[in-house]
């Protein structure tokens, strides 16, 4: 199974993104307008700056309850793990479990083309184990 047939699966929705300068605020009101846990950190939509979820919110609250009135380039990881289309999905779902995060931007020549979340990956997961299982119950009653 390749990326691509996780982002084919979600449809043609374009990605959130936000700016670095834009405040913390902005990006909570971001993350509850669209029911995301994360937002690509771009300058122009295309190019992939960064990445803020609702992890770095809390975390820094946590140690700096003025974070709220900080910009969103005081929380965000700068080091992004990208994939591609192409990508095998059990490599890109071991990275994400091995560094323990939850979303990955999909890049294509340079460009945002999607982001997968571990919510993303699980349901295309048992979608195919559901049709599996269905095709070998098929097989064996004989239908």
């Amino acid at each position: 199974m390749r990326i691509g047939e996780i982002l084919a699966a979600k449809g043609e929705h374009e990605t959130v993104t936000i700016t670095a300068d834009a405040g913390v605020r902005d990006l909570i009101a971001r993350l509850a307008e669209h029911n995301i846990g994360a937002l690509v950190v771009s300058s122009d939509g295309r190019r992939v700056d960064g990445i803020v979820s609702e992890r770095d919110v809390v975390r820094h609250l946590h140690h700096d309850g003025t974070v709220i009135n900080n910009t969103v380039a005081a929380i965000m990881t700068s080091d992004v793990q990208t994939c591609g289309p192409d990508d095998d999905l059990d490599e890109v779902m071991a990275t994400m479990t091995a560094r323990r995060f939850r979303h990955v931007p999909v890049v294509v020549d340079g460009a945002l083309a999607g982001i997968v979340s571990i919510g993303d990956v699980v349901k295309h997961k048992i979608s195919r184990l559901q049709f599996e299982r269905d095709q070998l119950d098929s097989y064996v009653h004989g239908q």
